[in-house]
C-alpha cells in the first residue's frame, strides 16, 4: 500500500444518508465533521446542584511556571491569548498514539497533537478559517454521583461564531466513562456561552480534498497572473477543474493556482464527491471575497 493510500484509509469517515453539496468556499466546521453534541442520557449522573457554577472549576496555564483556576461561572475573566497547554505533549519510541505538531496558515505557528484525528482536525480547522486553535487549554474539573472527575478537553477553537471547544474521539472509540466527561464538558461550555462538540469522523471525501488544497495553503507567488485569469474563467459559471485549468495560458501552473485559491476560499468545489479533474469549481459568492479580504 502507498503512503498516500494509507493516509486516506486511516481518515475514519462515518457512514451517511444521500448526497449533498457542499460547497467549500462557503462551509464551516461543522459541515465537514460528525459532530455528537449533548450526551444528554449521561446528563444524569452530573452534579448540578443550584451551585454547580462555582463549584465545577478550570485550570489554566499562563507559562511554564504560572497557573490560575477559574470557575465556569468566571470563565469570562480569563484571558486565553496568554495561555498555553494545560498538559504537555510527549513523544516516547514506545508509546501507541501519534503525538506531533501541525502547521496552520491561519495562526501562522506550530500546534500540538496526540493522534492523527486530532493532526486531521487541525488541518481541517485551518482551512475552515479558524482564527486560534488553543490545544489542551484547560483541564476541566466536575463532580458527578459525589465523585470528583476530572477532563482535558483537546481544543478550544476561536471562530467568527465566537469560542468552539472540541474534543476529538473517533465512532466506535466512545466509552461510558468517555460519554460522562463530554456530558460535563458540554455543560460547562453551554455555561460559558460556548459551542462544545466532538468530531468522531469527517464526512465523505471532506478530509482527502482539503488534504489536497493544503498542498498550495502558503503564499504563492502570481507573477504570471494565474489567478487573475482562474477568477475570470470560474466567473462564467461553474466549470470541471480540467475545464478550468484549460483556459489558462499555462495549465499546468494553472493547477497549482487553483489549489491555492481553493484553500483561501476564493474558489469553492463540491466536497460531496471526490476531488479530481471532473470536480466542479466556481468563483466564490462575492459576499464571501469581501469579507475574507
Amino acid at each position: 500500500m502507498q503512503k498516500k493510500d494509507f493516509v486516506a484509509s486511516s481518515v475514519r469517515q462515518v457512514p451517511e444518508g444521500p448526497r449533498r453539496e457542499t460547497w467549500s468556499d462557503s462551509c464551516r466546521l461543522e459541515d465537514l465533521a460528525f459532530l455528537q453534541r449533548g450526551f444528554t442520557e449521561y446528563a444524569h449522573q452530573l452534579d448540578l446542584d443550584e451551585r454547580w457554577a462555582r463549584r465545577w472549576t478550570t485550570r489554566w496555564k499562563f507559562g511554564r511556571d504560572v497557573a490560575a483556576t477559574y470557575s465556569l461561572r468566571d470563565l469570562n475573566e480569563v484571558d486565553v491569548s496568554r495561555t498555553v497547554p494545560v498538559r504537555r505533549f510527549t513523544w516516547r519510541t514506545d508509546q501507541y498514539h501519534r503525538p506531533g505538531l501541525e502547521y496552520m496558515v491561519s495562526t501562522r505557528r506550530h500546534h500540538g497533537c496526540e493522534s492523527f484525528e486530532e493532526e486531521c482536525l487541525l488541518l481541517v480547522a485551518d482551512f475552515a478559517a479558524v482564527r486560534e486553535a488553543l490545544s489542551q487549554p484547560f483541564r476541566l474539573r466536575f463532580y458527578a454521583g459525589g465523585k470528583r472527575v476530572d477532563h482535558t478537553p483537546d481544543y478550544l477553537l476561536l471562530t467568527d461564531r465566537g469560542p468552539f471547544l472540541i474534543d476529538v474521539r473517533p465512532a466506535g472509540r466512545i466509552r461510558p466513562d468517555d460519554e460522562l466527561k463530554f456530558a460535563a464538558t458540554f455543560e460547562a461550555a453551554l455555561a460559558a456561552g460556548w459551542r462544545y462538540g466532538v468530531v468522531t469522523g469527517w464526512r465523505r471525501h471532506v478530509w482527502e480534498a482539503v488534504n489536497a488544497f493544503s498542498a498550495e495553503r502558503r503564499p504563492l507567488a502570481n507573477v504570471l497572473d494565474m489567478q487573475g485569469q482562474l477568477r475570470a474563467a470560474a466567473s462564467q459559471g461553474p466549470l470541471s477543474l480540467k475545464n478550468l485549468v484549460d483556459r489558462c495560458s499555462i495549465p499546468a501552473v494553472a493547477r497549482a493556482h487553483a489549489l491555492h485559491l481553493l484553500w483561501r476560499r476564493e474558489l469553492g468545489a463540491d466536497l460531496s464527491v471526490p476531488y479530481g479533474d471532473a470536480s466542479l469549481v466556481r468563483l466564490a459568492p462575492g459576499e464571501l471575497r469581501e469579507a475574507r479580504s
